[in-house]
C-alpha cells in the first residue's frame, strides 16, 4: 500500500485573496484548536528511521512537482524548500520501513539527490542548503538566499540515512561540510548565537531574533545523527555546545510549566508546534542523556493538562496570537 502524499502542484488552482486567508486562519484558530496532534517521538528507531513520526506535519504546506519533489506552497510564493524536501524524504523512508509505501525508498533517495545537487559551496569549504525566497518572521526580515539551522539539520539527517542505505561515503563528507555554518555567527552569515556557555543555532538567523524552538531542535538531531555515524570530534563539540545553550535558555520558551511560547513572537505555540516541541525535546533528551529536556517535555505534555489548564491555554493563545497579529499589521503599515 502506498501512503498518502502531498497533492500535486496545480498552478491553475483558484487562490484565496489576503482577506480570505485571514478569515480561514482565524476560523482555524478559533474552531480548530485541538490539544493533540499527529506527531510522536520514535524511541525504538532503526538506523534508517527518523526520530519523530507524523502523517500530517508540514504536509499542508507542500505540493509535489512533476518529478515528485515538494514545493513550498504559500499564498504569497511557491518555492523549493530544503526543509520540506528533507522532511518529505525522511517521511517516505519511514513509511517504506513500515511496509506502507512501496515507493518510499526510491522517493527518499530522490529527495537526497535534490539536496545533493542544490548544496551551495561556501568560501570556508562548508555546504549550505539555503532558502531561496524572502521571508518575514515577526520583525525579522530574511532576504534570499538565507541559511536555516532547520534546513541544515534535516538535510544532515537525510544524508546520514542515505549513506547508511547506499554505502556512499561522499554523502557523509557533504554532511560534515554542512556543519560548518554552525561554527559561524549569524553576523558572519552563519547560524550561531551565544547562549551562556553554549550556543543556539537559529532557524531564522536575523535580528530581532525570532528564536523558534523546533527548528533549533531539528538541527541538534542532525548533529547527533552525524556525530553517531562519524564520531567526529568537531561535530560532537557543536552538539554539546548546542545542548548547553538549549538547557540554559529553555525557561525563555516556558509558559507556566504548561506550554511553550512560539519563540519571541509574543504568543503561545499553536498545538501542532507545541506537540512537535514536546516530541523533539523528549527524543533528543533521551538520545543525549540530558534529563532536563525529558523533564520539560513531560511537564509540557498536553495529556497532563486539566480542563482548567486547557481553558486557560486556549484563552491565552487566542489573546496573544491576535495581539501579535495586530502588532504585525501595524508594523507593516508604518
Amino acid at each position: 500500500m502506498t501512503a498518502p502524499a502531498p497533492p500535486s502542484a496545480n498552478p491553475g488552482a483558484r487562490r484565496a485573496g489576503p482577506f480570505g486567508y485571514a478569515v480561514r486562519a482565524i476560523r482555524r484558530e478559533l474552531l480548530g484548536f485541538r490539544f493533540d496532534f499527529d506527531v510522536a517521538p520514535v524511541f525504538d528507531a532503526s538506523s534508517l528511521d527518523y526520530h519523530i513520526r507524523s502523517e500530517r506535519l508540514f504536509f499542508d504546506a507542500m505540493r509535489l512537482d512533476a518529478h515528485g519533489i515538494p514545493i513550498h506552497w504559500s499564498r504569497t510564493f511557491q518555492s523549493y524548500n530544503p526543509v520540506y524536501i528533507a522532511w518529505y524524504g525522511l517521511s517516505r523512508l519511514q513509511r517504506f520501513l513500515r511496509g506502507t509505501d512501496d515507493g518510499g525508498r526510491e522517493s527518499f533517495l530522490q529527495q537526497v539527490a535534490w539536496l545533493e545537487s542544490h548544496a551551495v559551496p561556501e568560501r570556508d569549504g562548508g555546504a549550505l542548503f539555503p532558502l531561496t525566497f524572502d521571508w518575514l518572521e515577526g520583525a525579522a526580515a530574511l532576504l534570499a538566499p538565507w541559511p536555516c539551522s532547520m534546513a541544515q539539520g534535516l538535510a544532515i539527517s537525510a544524508l546520514v540515512r542515505a549513506a547508511r542505505l547506499t554505502g556512499r561515503e561522499d554523502l557523509l563528507r557533504l554532511a560534515l561540510r554542512a556543519t560548518l555554518p554552525f561554527e559561524r555567527s549569524i553576523d558572519d552569515g552563519g547560524l550561531r548565537t551565544v547562549a551562556g556557555a553554549g550556543a543556539l543555532y537559529e532557524e531564522y538567523p536575523a535580528r530581532p531574533l525570532p528564536r523558534v524552538l523546533d527548528g533549533f531542535l531539528f538541527s541538534l538531531l542532525g548533529l547527533h545523527d552525524l556525530a553517531e555515524e562519524t564520531g567526529s570530534s568537531p561535530v560532537r563539540r557543536l552538539l554539546a555546545e548546542g545542548l548547553d545553550g538549549l538547557e540554559a535558555t529553555l525557561p525563555s520558551w516556558d509558559y507556566r510549566g504548561k506550554w511553550s511560547w512560539y519563540g519571541t513572537h509574543g504568543y503561545l505555540c499553536p498545538p501542532h508546534y507545541h506537540n512537535l516541541n514536546v516530541a523533539l525535546l523528549d527524543v533528543l533528551g533521551r538520545l543525549t542523556r540530558r534529563s532536563t529536556l525529558v523533564e520539560v517535555a513531560a511537564r509540557w505534555s498536553p495529556r497532563r493538562r486539566t480542563i482548567r489548564d486547557r481553558c486557560e491555554l486556549y484563552a491565552v493563545f487566542i489573546a496573544t496570537k491576535n495581539r501579535s497579529r495586530v502588532r504585525h499589521h501595524l508594523r507593516r503599515r508604518s
